[in-house]
């Protein structure tokens, strides 16, 4: 029998650049602040390459040094502002001349305006549904097929609003009840391709989004709050170990499971009560 010739057997880099073997990266939105933040900590520090997502050069280029200089792969900054319709554009071409492909994507960007929907500014409120639902739609079917073949996942972040009807909040309430259906349908159809999906859903998290929102953490806020490492913490838990959905803290986790034992209109009432106060 011959004997196979030594290049065959070369350096696994040799391998590896024969093969064209593209480097991954973990995609995170809205990673200026909060939980964005420390989900891109929690994922660098797990070794994962990131690149990071917001509106604010500055505060994007701080964390990468941040990150960098703690010896972690160097971060890809994309400043960008997913309310702009070329949103999605910009972020495909950077990552290509980057040459780099979506192994994880965490759609982490959103926000919310509290008050009565009829009262407040028509553009923010629709602004709310380009980034919390187009933008991370958008996201999500345009790097289908990077996720499909790094078999990688899909971290969306939700809320416990999902859960409920959100007079004083109708916009946001609205378009986190679309990222759980939508998280939960798509796990069901990526499964087989080997994609995990996993949403997390938090209640109140000390952040910039009460700022943003307009409105003063409340008595909700002291029993179900959970602060942002934490969420991050057990959000990339909860995606690596392939959960369908993530509810940190304890409080949190009972609220799902009361609402069964209430009729909707009930819910809606006491919801509205309770936030319509805050005005």
């Amino acid at each position: 029998m011959p004997m196979l010739s030594s290049p065959c057997w070369g350096p696994l880099w040799n391998l590896n650049k024969s093969l064209n073997v593209t480097e991954r990266v973990t995609l995170i939105t809205g990673a200026s602040a909060g939980i964005g933040t420390e989900l891109a900590r929690m994922f660098a520090s797990n070794g994962h390459r990131v690149a990071l997502v917001a509106r604010r050069a500055d505060r994007l280029k701080a964390l990468a040094d941040e990150l960098g200089g703690k010896g972690c792969a160097v971060p890809i900054v994309i400043p960008c502002d997913l309310q702009q319709p070329d949103a999605g554009d910009r972020i495909e071409q950077a990552l290509r001349e980057a040459g780099v492909e979506v192994e994880y994507l965490v759609n982490n960007a959103g926000f919310g305006v509290f008050g009565l929907a009829v009262a407040r500014d028509r553009a923010e409120q629709l602004n709310i549904i380009t980034v919390n639902i187009r933008a991370l739609t958008d996201l999500t079917l345009r790097f289908a097929d990077q996720l499909i073949r790094n078999r990688g996942g899909i971290l969306n972040l939700g809320s416990i609003a999902g859960f409920l009807p959100g007079p004083g909040m109708a916009v946001y309430y609205a378009s986190k009840a679309y990222v759980l259906s939508f998280s939960e349908a798509l796990r069901c159809e990526l499964a087989p391709q080997g994609v995990r999906v996993t949403v997390v859903c938090p209640g109140p998290v000390p952040s910039e989004f009460q700022d943003r929102a307009g409105f003063a953490p409340g008595f909700d806020s002291a029993i179900l709050n959970v602060a942002a490492a934490e969420v991050a913490r057990q959000a990339y838990r909860g995606l690596m170990a392939n959960k369908r959905a993530v509810m940190p803290g304890f409080f949190i986790k009972m609220v799902p499971f009361l609402l069964r034992f209430f009729p909707r209109s009930f819910i809606l009432t006491a919801v509205g009560g309770f936030q319509l106060r805050k005005r």
